[in-house]
């Protein structure tokens, strides 16, 4: 493995085979400083979704491979979880699962006319710009440097009981 991804890169690294041998994906791996805790986040997906058994498995089968590769340099507090409905798209492969599909992206910095949030269909993300179909007639180009985040915009229909 190599040492220039750091903690996150590595431990994505690592969990691919233990994801795929469970039948899952690794979406995402996370780790951050919340208040006086680091916390390492692994974000698993599966076709029809992730259940609460899919976070245990891959908890138990991840938890011994890091103890052994330690690549995590202090203590740390692991969370094994989806990615939720309206998930982050953070990897080049995330952006080309989502191609054609609506999402929302927050800003850094507000746009001219003001505005921090766009919502539209993702057409096309290539050396790191993103663009959106807004409507017919409004299209954007981001650098995504300056997203705060994109998350993918899931159609959930509501059953009226």
């Amino acid at each position: 493995m190599s040492g220039k991804l750091g903690v996150a890169g590595r431990v994505h690294e690592l969990c691919l085979p233990i994801a795929r041998e469970l039948g899952l994906r690794v979406w995402d791996v996370q780790y951050q400083k919340e208040g006086a805790e680091w916390v390492l986040r692994i974000y698993i997906d599966k076709e029809g979704g992730v259940g609460i058994d899919d976070c245990v498995s891959m908890s138990r089968a991840i938890d011994p491979v890091l103890d052994e590769a330690d690549p995590v340099p202090q203590e740390y507090v692991l969370e094994v979880s989806s990615p939720g409905l309206n998930r982050k798209l953070t990897r080049p492969e995330h952006f080309e699962a989502y191609m054609g599909e609506p999402v929302r992206a927050r800003l850094i910095r507000p746009l001219e006319d003001g505005a921090k949030e766009l919502e539209g269909l993702l057409i096309g993300y290539e050396d790191g710009r993103l663009e959106l179909q807004m409507d017919e007639e409004t299209g954007v180009t981001i650098e995504k440097k300056e997203l705060a985040w994109v998350c993918a915009l899931d159609d959930i229909d509501i059953i009226e009981e």
